[in-house]
């Protein structure tokens, strides 16, 4: 018991913080331009299809730095020269446009390095185990990555609280015009936090790609996921995110762990109108939990945990 309350922790403390990567840069983008990018998890997918190929030539830890600088640079043009021609039709074009940009990406993918999954791993220098406990090994990537998402959450803290430049790009997503009258570029401000956004999904795919697995279906297997967290902690809220990304990343990963039936768990296994409903076990029902508990919090407080706009 134990041992599955510790291990299921780790890993489900590790799982939110990659979501809240993710999340971050989809928060980021919202409080800005006011759209959901369909296209957020696609940049997460190429992070991970520019670390595979970068790394087949330099190493894992050059691709580690370059691949997000790519995704971000990446982004920054897609908002320089896609998004911002379609801003002015409003935000149906802009999120039509992201959901056509999402489809193009994996196209692309799929073009440029197949339809399979490739073979990005673990680099050889964190493919060993960090601790065991109870008998079982704790693999050593796993508190890498654990420790590259609470880098990335103290870096983004300390750029939008504590520096010059985060002080102008929170009064940017608020007050646009007033930051726009004191002389600063608002449109610049705007494909610099885009950048930053992609940016931040590139380098989830970085660490997440090898983690999970590296394929062209892999942003539309986690996108859902991320939106559930952004409207979850509540739009635009960075602590929402990062509240609704531990919550979600916990309460699958504890699902998982739990092996056992409703049945076993409330004794229906010999009653016959629940037979069906006594067979099912807990962790097949751990896909569904984040859309399960989207559809509680919208019913009680639409605005999310932590947000403070409704739909």
């Amino acid at each position: 018991m134990m041992e599955t309350l510790v291990f299921s922790l780790l890993n489900g403390v590790t799982y939110g913080l990659l979501l809240f990567m993710l999340s971050s840069g989809l928060t980021l983008i919202f409080s800005m331009m006011g759209v959901l990018n369909f296209a957020h998890a696609s940049f997460y997918m190429l992070g991970a299809y520019f670390a595979y190929t970068i790394g087949a030539t330099t190493g894992f830890w050059v691709a580690l730095f370059m691949a997000p600088i790519a995704v971000a640079l990446l982004g920054a043009a897609v908002e320089r020269y896609g998004l911002r021609p379609v801003h002015k039709n409003g935000h149906v074009a802009e999120l039509l446009f992201t959901f056509g940009l999402a489809y193009l990406i994996e196209e692309v993918v799929k073009i440029v390095w197949g339809k399979n999954s490739v073979p990005y791993g673990i680099p050889d220098l964190l493919d060993f185990t960090a601790f065991t406990l109870w008998g079982t090994d704790y693999p050593a990537y796993r508190i890498f990555m654990l420790l590259v998402s609470i880098g990335m959450l103290g870096a983004l803290y300390l750029l939008l609280k504590k520096t010059r430049a985060g002080l102008i790009i929170q009064a940017a997503l608020t007050h646009p015009a007033m930051v726009g009258h004191l002389g600063h570029d608002v449109p610049r401000i705007f494909m610099t936090v885009f950048g930053i956004g992609c940016g931040l999904a590139g380098l989830a795919g970085v660490i997440g790609g090898n983690y999970l697995v590296t394929d062209p279906a892999m942003a539309f297997s986690i996108g859902p996921i991320v939106f559930v967290v952004v409207v979850i902690g509540g739009m635009g809220s960075l602590a929402g995110a990062f509240l609704a990304s531990l919550l979600i990343g916990l309460l699958q990963t504890f699902a998982v762990a739990i092996d056992a039936t409703f049945g076993e768990l409330f004794g229906w296994a010999g009653l016959g109108a629940t037979t069906e409903v006594g067979s099912i076990s807990i962790s097949s029902l751990a896909p569904l939990l984040p859309f399960l508990l989207l559809v509680l919090i919208l019913m009680v407080r639409p605005r999310g945990l932590l947000g403070d706009r409704e739909f």
